[in-house]
């Protein structure tokens, strides 16, 4: 009797192993590296390609000096992801990610300035202002933002206009004051003050950080012309994958170096900002990320493998170095 249940334990604890085994086999078996590889060649083909050298050719030298200076592509690669994901084509998805990444570019612009962060290096180059001055730099990001929304309009094809034009209604809405430019200003007021907590933080950071990171991902759904409830979900993905990011963001700004990141370390210190670790600690951020981590993943259960871009997407933004 007591063999039988020993004999059942083990089997029950066999098949729990092999069950983990076999997760770790499924989850082998899709290649991250290879896949943000290919995606990011591709993407770097098409932002070459999407923006020329006009006149005057000092402004558009600016502007591609900065969206060509290379970065993780992260954002228009997920907008991809998700339009692949909802049955859509890399083809129609492609101008709205390209757009994405010039205002990601944009903000990246505008932050580094001197009235800003004031930051000398981004992604291991000179910023712009520091290579064409802080005019320059100013007007090459505006430049960014309103070629994005007109490529978007212009280059879109085999998509019905009502998604396009609710594409750029969400790009719209991400960009501006209600989202990013507001999360940049709450940020800018919060620099020196004691008394921020981890709720104020998170408003800003969703709406720096996290409303364009959203709208990345529900850009490729809605192209793809996915359902309400798949966008539910895929938002809330999002959401979580947003805060998480800028959690690992707050934590290598303390621990990794200038080579690893490509940009100055230890500037939120320096601007006496109020961070995750500074609230929480370090530990406890990495908790809290990865508890992000988890729940965005939990909204992808339903996909299957088609998915598995997207979860091996989120898994690397917790274990990024940089």
């Amino acid at each position: 009797m007591g063999n039988n249940k020993l004999v059942g334990l083990k089997n029950q604890d066999m098949v729990k192993i092999e069950e983990k085994q076999g997760s770790y086999q499924q989850e082998a078996i899709f290649d991250l590296k290879a896949y943000l590889n290919q995606r990011k060649n591709l993407m770097e083909e098409a932002l070459d390609h999407c923006l020329p050298v006009g006149k005057p050719e000092k402004i558009y030298e600016a502007m591609r000096y900065s969206l060509l200076a290379g970065g993780k592509r992260l954002r228009p690669i997920l907008c991809l992801a998700t339009c692949e994901l909802a049955q859509g084509t890399v083809e129609m998805a492609m101008p709205t990610a390209c757009a994405l990444e010039m205002i990601h570019t944009m903000s990246l612009i505008h932050d580094d300035l001197p009235a800003m962060d004031n930051d000398d290096y981004r992604r291991g180059k000179l910023t712009n202002h520091k290579v064409y001055g802080d005019d320059i730099a100013i007007l090459a990001g505006d430049g960014l933002l309103a070629y994005a929304f007109e490529y978007i309009a212009r280059e879109t094809k085999n998509v019905p206009p009502e998604r396009i034009l609710e594409v750029i209604s969400q790009v719209s809405y991400a960009s501006g004051a209600a989202a990013l430019v507001g999360g940049q200003v709450m940020d800018l007021e919060s620099e020196g003050k004691t008394d921020i907590d981890a709720q104020t933080l998170t408003y800003i950071h969703t709406h720096k950080t996290g409303a364009l990171l959203e709208a990345c991902v529900l850009s490729g759904a809605i192209l793809a012309g996915a359902s309400s409830e798949d966008r539910i979900k895929l938002s809330k993905y999002a959401q979580n994958i947003g805060l998480a990011f800028q959690i690992v963001d707050d934590i290598l700004d303390i621990t990794a170096t200038q080579e690893e990141l490509g940009k100055s370390v230890g500037k939120d210190l320096q601007a006496q900002k109020v961070t995750y670790p500074s609230i929480w600690g370090l530990e406890e951020s990495k908790v809290q990320a990865t508890k992000l981590i988890d729940e965005a993943i939990s909204q992808l259960s339903h996909y299957g493998e088609k998915a598995e871009p997207l979860r091996a997407i989120a898994k690397f933004i917790l274990n990024r170095k940089h």
